[in-house]
């Protein structure tokens, strides 16, 4: 007498193909991203409007020495008297142009060169790979203080500039790796087949699938290029005339702020690094969510198994071609 047992799990019906329109809109679905945009959105306004909104000048002096938080001043004064909440607003605008024109000029130079040497291959993609492996290996921060040495002004837009031209190396490798694994597909090699042009092959076919990678890669420059711009502050190669909070942190650690207790002249800065940090490290990790399926939570796209011990779980379909529940039985041959 033989037993045979065939065990079957059961599957959940998956979600419901969203519209079009709501599918777009799935990466806001995440709480990191959400989250995440909203505090950067808060630091967009503070820089647009932080110099209008400003109750003092950061630059005058007083006769209200190392003031702590106070209805008059809210972050307390500096050793001469400067009020650290208007230092901050002021200084908000020149960290974030400097990090988002660093990452703007970053990935338009990754995506130009990677796609192209990807896509193009030959001796255009040897060229092109030997440019990234050069500017790869150029170390940012110490070119931008040999520059600072040589130029008497060292303003944000020289800055980010040098930031991104030392910094898009990378992105244009996975780029190009990317791209390399796209380009042999079957919807770009009909679209090759039906006489589309080279760059419009890119531009509608390759590109479209990149767009998660290149938003990753943005945000990830823009960190580099915030803590890039506050280091060569705090470190006093940047101009310190110009207001950011590397320049606060510079000013505080230059007059000892914490052996004297000021703790408030170099506190509300670190926060404020840390929280814009945060933020675009959260939508960093919504773009990361979005893009594998694997680590997608709330972003409601994923399809959940239930395992039971002992069963082996198999996916089914129905006539349709959609996924259908099917109850898990167990099958018994006797044979004589």
């Amino acid at each position: 007498m033989a037993v045979t047992a065939t065990d079957v799990a059961v599957l959940d019906d998956p979600p419901v193909p969203a519209a079009a329109g709501r599918a777009r809109l799935r990466f806001l679905r995440g709480g990191k991203a959400r989250t995440g945009l909203l505090i950067l959105v808060f630091f967009l306004i503070l820089a647009v409007i932080g110099p209008w909104i400003a109750p003092y000048d950061p630059d005058a002096m007083s006769d209200q020495l190392l003031q702590p938080p106070s209805s008059d001043h809210w972050f307390g004064t500096t050793h001469t008297g400067q009020d650290v909440f208007s230092q901050i607003l002021v200084g908000t605008r020149g960290v974030l142009v400097v990090g988002l024109l660093a990452g703007f000029l970053a990935t338009v130079l990754s995506v130009l060169v990677g796609v192209s040497s990807g896509f193009l291959g030959g001796a255009a993609d040897e060229v092109l790979s030997m440019l990234s492996n050069i500017f790869l290996v150029i170390p940012g921060l110490p070119l931008i203080i040999i520059i600072a040495s040589f130029v008497e002004d060292t303003g944000d837009l020289l800055i980010a500039a040098v930031i991104a031209l030392t910094s898009w190396a990378w992105g244009s490798r996975i780029l190009r790796a990317q791209t390399l694994s796209l380009r042999r597909r079957d919807y770009v090699e009909a679209a090759r087949a039906t006489g589309e042009s080279t760059w419009r092959i890119i531009l509608f076919e390759i590109m479209p699938n990149l767009t998660a990678v290149i938003a990753s890669g943005f945000v990830g420059t823009v960190i580099f290029a915030i803590l890039s711009e506050i280091t060569l502050a705090f470190i006093g190669v940047a101009d310190i005339s110009h207001w950011n909070w590397g320049t606060v942190l510079f000013w505080a650690q230059s007059n000892q702020a914490l052996a004297q207790g000021a703790w408030w002249w170099f506190v509300p800065a670190g926060l404020c690094i840390a929280l814009l940090g945060t933020a675009l490290a959260l939508i960093n990790f919504g773009i990361d969510e979005f893009v594998n399926p694997r680590l997608r939570t709330a972003t409601g796209a994923s399809r959940k198994v239930k395992m039971r011990v002992g069963f082996t779980p198999v996916a089914r379909t129905d006539r349709t071609g959609t996924h259908a529940a099917r109850t898990g039985t167990r099958t018994k041959e006797q044979s004589e």
